[in-house]
């Protein structure tokens, strides 16, 4: 049977690994309240149409930190993708490379980077960094992915400590005793010159320090409803992070996008970019690199006619330029260029 739509990859997915590899991939935290919220919180947001525009030409390329990519749909950090394929995240970054969109690797990732960097040495790439109390260890790490080419490090900032993850902690997976294992030489210490990128951010306060302290740009996330229960869903925080950087700063979006809708709803409320995590790996645990190409294709051609029947040509700029409150309390009508999305307020 084909697989035209992200759900069919997460079925297949699920029914080819192993228990512990589904459980590691699928988990949240708690009773993963967060996790499935932030799927259907995307649900509650209605797209109004737009008919009579020229959509003869549609762009879906835009910009991230200053470099193209085809369209505003890129790769998350996830961690150990040799749980769901051999080649791991050389495969996933080949995928990228020929997609031409941006892949975050993780700090947790099953191959080392020079393997991974070797395997699309000319893919737009950028690091996640789990911040080491050790602060030599650090500048360690950001001097090679320096050296070997990475644009920005995305500094994960909801970790202080990891949620309870029932799963993980059924099938005795510690994530600490895997870190800091591969990517360690005897490297001369630096200052990073690359753009910072916090991921994990869900507060107008949170948002405002970000800026007060010059980051270049923030990834509005709840960790996939992997660390703390019961938060907002990640599109249900993303209009105040917007409003409280005041265009200073880019904000991206990761966290439930399984859609092409969602990502125009995700793009009219102020986000950049959205950066999509499990259905990767799905993608992954079905074919391969064909696999992965396959779901950012299905993204990337669900987006496309998102954009034209709502009468967008343009995914840069796409910015959300009026929050209109809609009468008697049934809701808020957003509404950027060309399009107007309903979400209900609860």
């Amino acid at each position: 049977m084909p697989l035209v739509c992200l759900t069919d990859f997460q079925a297949y997915a699920r029914e080819h690994l192993s228990k512990s590899t589904w459980d590691f991939i699928e988990g949240g935290v708690d009773d993963c309240c967060t996790r499935d919220e932030n799927t259907a919180a995307f649900k509650k947001i209605r797209l109004r149409p737009r008919y009579l525009k020229d959509v003869s030409k549609v762009d879906m390329r835009t910009t991230i930190q200053g470099a193209e990519i085809s369209a505003p749909i890129c790769i998350a950090p996830t961690a150990f993708h040799r749980l769901t394929w051999p080649d791991g995240e050389m495969t996933t970054a080949r995928a990228a490379q020929a997609a031409s969109i941006c892949y975050i690797t993780s700090t947790y990732a099953s191959c080392s980077l020079e393997d991974i960097v070797a395997a699309a040495p000319g893919g737009l790439r950028w690091f996640q960094l789990y911040v080491h109390p050790n602060r030599q260890i650090n500048k360690q790490l950001i001097q090679k992915v320096e050296s070997l080419g990475f644009k920005a490090l995305v500094i994960t900032v909801d970790v202080p400590k990891i949620g309870n993850r029932r799963h993980d902690i059924t099938n005795q997976v510690n994530l600490m005793q895997n870190l800091w294992l591969k990517d360690l030489g005897s490297l001369e210490t630096s200052m990073t010159r690359l753009p910072i990128i916090l991921k994990g951010i869900l507060t107008k306060e949170d948002a405002e320090l970000a800026v007060k302290h010059n980051v270049h740009g923030i990834i509005v996330s709840n960790h996939g409803g992997r660390q703390l229960d019961e938060v907002p869903a990640s599109i249900d925080a993303l209009t105040e992070v917007v409003a409280a950087v005041k265009g200073k700063v880019e904000v991206y979006l990761d966290g439930g996008i399984r859609t092409g809708n969602d990502v125009v709803k995700a793009l009219a409320l102020g986000a950049k970019c959205v950066f999509v995590g499990r259905p990767i790996l799905w993608g992954l645990a079905c074919k391969g690199e064909h696999g992965v190409t396959k779901v950012l294709d299905i993204l990337k051609n669900e987006f496309h006619t998102s954009m034209t029947l709502t009468g967008n040509i343009n995914a840069s700029p796409f910015q959300l330029s009026r929050l209109i409150g809609k009468g008697g309390g049934s809701g808020l009508r957003h509404q950027g260029p060309g399009l107007s999305i309903w979400g209900q307020c609860l």
